[in-house]
């Protein structure tokens, strides 16, 4: 590496300052780019939550930590913009699981891959052995929190597989 391809060294900001740092650099990503297409931030983990898998409404609101009537209330309003739809669970037909509409589906893969364009730009200065081991290691603390809170992070966890294409 030359000189001006070295990344500079920096001050260590902290476990918590730098989580908190971070997470507003996340945001702030995530925040432009919903509004690049009129969506808000709950719609983005909405549609994000839902890209690989169906949920049941009690399921989603666990997932998005929300309270129930919130979660009637997002879904709701994704479903009059044709994002998603409710189905019927074969099994308890008082249930109802949510899943993406094509359109939802399409607005979800564009919204994440300009998400994955801008984090990785921001990313940018790391090496492969740093980028993989901040991989591992934000892994590690989401899945830690995840069954600390009884939330699966299995892609894939509606009832019946769903075939990919």
């Amino acid at each position: 590496m030359t000189a001006s391809h070295r990344p500079r060294q920096v001050a260590d900001l902290g476990i918590v300052d730098g989580l908190v740092q971070l997470s507003f650099l996340v945001q702030g990503i995530l925040g432009r780019v919903a509004d690049t297409h009129d969506l808000t931030l709950q719609q983005t983990r909405l549609l994000g939550v839902l890209r690989d898998r169906e949920l049941g409404m009690a399921q989603l609101s666990g997932v998005l930590d929300l309270d129930k009537s919130s979660t009637t209330g997002l879904v709701t309003r994704a479903e009059r913009r044709g994002l998603v739809r409710r189905t019927a669970v074969p099994e308890d037909l008082r249930a109802v699981r949510v899943v993406l509409t094509a359109q939802g589906k399409r607005l979800a893969e564009e919204f994440a891959a300009e998400v994955a364009l801008r984090l990785n730009e921001a990313a940018a200065d790391l090496t492969e052995t740093n980028r993989a081991r901040l991989s591992r290691l934000a892994s590690q603390v989401v899945h830690h929190h995840a069954d600390r809170q009884g939330i699966d992070l299995t892609a894939g966890t509606s009832a019946a597989p769903r075939a990919r294409h």
